[in-house]
């Protein structure tokens, strides 16, 4: 059996996609995964699956020769760790936790595979493209690729969780309109200060139910604010079944994460996103962008998201359901044939035939 290496680290961005491409790859290969500390919260496996490699964030300032010396010093470690645990093939989700990783399995001749589930292409991944033998990726017109290297480019399904294809299959009845809001792995205080003022309103007028992320440290003030009004809600912080929680909801309000879109877009769960303006290369307004040409979501800008602003939209969407049933029925129609058996033969073919 192969011994595969998926290189990850940082945020629930690039982690996610790595844990589900590893629930992809464990039934037929020996899976690795290494990562650095940020990276950790986010990974259940056993520790000796686990290779913490800390890559330096290598920022032009006074300290940029000595990280230059760190991250060689880490490539030469990467390659030992690659000889002892026998691999044959790495993955990278992209970001610069990869570099060391994807240099020492081209000293050593390892097949090198890319994930990119951003519809712009990360500065890794391009970095490496040369390298590598496939770069997975969810659409063919990525921004930022080079021409000459699209015969690289293997589509697949966006990378969710098994359980969201299960959770798809119940249906659920509200007797209340459901908003679920998420703010990423990064969370987005933006959204506690304007929602919770537009559901109160709202409320008055209309029967509603509150599903809402927040930092760990305001989920009792928020449901406070809630319960006072009456107002039936859900907080939360982190919650490992976010399906469960999607599956409950009507309509999203989140960030523009690869990984969120997704997860919202195979549950055929129509969404307002709100791309993070600060994302490197603008590619949450990329992300969002693709769903919204499909038909299958609204974006509203940050500087327009304020109370007036959503109020007005949530208000129209409650009371005026066509616009709404049709964004759901284009994600149906996008989703229709998309399986996790489908997207785990594609990935399994792939590795195996290069």
């Amino acid at each position: 059996m192969k011994n595969i290496l998926i290189s990850t680290g940082g945020s629930g961005g690039h982690v996610v996609p790595a844990k589900i491409l590893s629930e992809h790859l464990h039934s037929n290969f020996n899976v690795f995964i290494s990562t650095d500390s940020r990276g950790l919260k986010y990974l259940d496996g056993k520790k000796n699956d686990i290779i913490l490699i800390n890559t330096p964030k290598l920022n032009l300032n006074i300290f940029f020769i000595f990280k230059i010396f760190q991250v060689i010093y880490l490539v030469i470690k990467t390659v030992l760790l690659l000889k002892k645990n026998k691999i044959n093939v790495v993955f990278s989700t992209g970001g610069y936790m990869s570099l060391p990783v994807c240099f020492g399995a081209k000293l050593l001749g390892i097949k090198i595979y890319l994930l990119e589930p951003n519809i712009v292409l990360g500065r890794a991944n391009r970095f490496f493209l040369g390298f590598c033998k496939k770069i997975f990726t969810y659409t063919e017109s990525l921004k930022n690729f080079p021409e000459k290297l699209k015969h690289k480019i293997q589509i697949i399904t966006p990378l969710v969780k098994k359980n969201f294809y299960e959770k798809r299959e119940i249906k659920t009845e509200n007797k209340a309109f459901c908003l679920l809001v998420v703010g990423g792995s990064q969370g987005a205080k933006i959204f506690d200060n304007v929602v919770k003022n537009v559901i109160v309103n709202l409320s008055k007028k209309n029967k509603i139910k509150i599903i809402q992320q927040t930092h760990k440290s305001n989920t009792d003030q928020l449901r406070s604010i809630y319960d006072e009004a009456k107002i039936e809600n859900t907080i939360f912080d982190f919650e490992e079944n976010l399906a469960d929680l999607i599956n409950q909801s009507d309509l999203c309000i989140t960030r523009a994460g690869a990984s969120t879109l997704a997860e919202l877009s195979i549950m055929n769960k129509p969404f307002l996103t709100i791309p993070l303006v600060s994302a490197k290369d603008n590619h949450q307004f990329e992300n969002a962008n693709f769903y919204q040409n499909l038909g299958c979501c609204w974006i509203m800008s940050q500087k327009d998201f304020n109370d007036v602003n959503l109020e007005k939209f949530l208000d129209y969407i409650i009371t005026n359901k066509s616009e709404y049933d049709e964004k759901k029925n284009n994600l149906e129609k996008h989703n229709f044939q998309n399986s996790w058996n489908d997207i785990n033969q594609k990935i399994l073919e792939t590795i195996n035939e290069n």
